[in-house]
């Protein structure tokens, strides 16, 4: 059992030493596009993995070239919401990802070899408009409805 503590604690000095020397080891703190588009070109990222859930919290993703990326910030990207719990029937399945640039964190261990950066995504319907069963929009809108009734400060969790 040491040994494989040792193992452990080995591979998360690699990693950290991996993610701070790319100026990451207190996390990123990008906030536009530009600024995650000229990381990506500065630090060689090579993968970039938009993060969501669905309707029940599992975490969904799919992976995105350097080269996809800025079409993603101005158009998202498509994906089929029938495959995901709790999202579309399969004739309406049409959905859109579009990345917040501002959750860009650098993934802090190398997937195959390379870097990679992952980012929280708005799920939309194919008219732009916000997809009303995404969950970080149905929370958006209670925390809404909360600050019309005076609440200023809470805290949410699971």
């Amino acid at each position: 059992m040491d040994a494989f503590l040792s193992q452990v604690e080995a591979f998360r000095d690699k990693m950290e030493a991996f993610v701070g020397e790319r100026g990451s080891s207190e996390g990123m703190s990008l906030s536009s596009d530009d600024e995650v588009l000229d990381f990506v070109k500065e630090q060689g990222v090579s993968s970039i993995r938009l993060w969501f859930t669905d309707i029940l919290g599992f975490l969904k993703s799919f992976a995105l070239t350097p080269s996809e990326l800025a079409g993603a910030f101005e158009e998202g990207m498509g994906f089929d919401g029938s495959s995901i719990e709790g999202y579309q029937r399969i004739n309406e399945s049409d959905m859109i990802a579009v990345p917040i640039a501002s959750t860009a964190q650098l993934v802090p261990f190398r997937v195959g070899g390379s870097v990679a950066i992952r980012m929280f995504a708005e799920i939309r319907n194919p008219d732009g408009s916000a997809y009303r069963s995404d969950p970080r929009d149905v929370l958006k809108r209670n925390l809404a409805r909360l600050g019309s009734y005076g609440f200023t400060h809470m805290y949410v969790g699971p």
